[in-house]
């Protein structure tokens, strides 16, 4: 059995914009299902909103997302969590940075670290925090 852990997202009316962004980003194939796709389209001001969506490249980057609908408390809360991108390529994960970081604030530059050939950290418009690095393979 193979275990992965693919981060989900929440938002509110923003879900669509920020996977076709994360689309834009790392590549892959995006999916999304709408609260009217699904026959739950309880409000029809949220029929268009998605109730599931994800994309996935087949290097193996995967996320998930929806839109909390209105009728359910939400808040995006601070700082509840980083979405970790890994790679063994440090021109790929460089790539992605770049895309990633474009109209994002800055957390810590990507460069070398202690632990990682580099590493950086992005928040980006959304309001998701990234941390990007290239993977070091540890004895063990």
């Amino acid at each position: 059995m193979t275990v992965t852990v693919t981060p989900h997202l929440n938002f509110r009316g923003q879900a669509r914009q920020a996977l076709e962004h994360y689309q834009a980003v790392f590549g892959g194939h995006l999916v999304i299902a709408t609260y009217a796709d699904a026959g739950r389209a309880d409000d029809p001001a949220e029929a268009d909103l998605v109730l599931w969506g994800q994309v996935a490249n087949d290097a193996g980057f995967r996320v998930m997302a929806f839109d909390v609908p209105a009728g359910r408390s939400w808040s995006p809360g601070e700082d509840p969590f980083y979405v970790s991108v890994r790679g063994t390529d440090a021109t790929e994960v460089t790539a992605c940075w770049e895309r990633l970081a474009e109209g994002a604030t800055v957390v810590e530059p990507l460069a070398p670290s202690a632990w990682s050939p580099l590493y950086g950290m992005v928040t980006d418009p959304f309001g998701i925090t990234w941390v990007i690095d290239v993977e070091v393979l540890h004895a063990g």
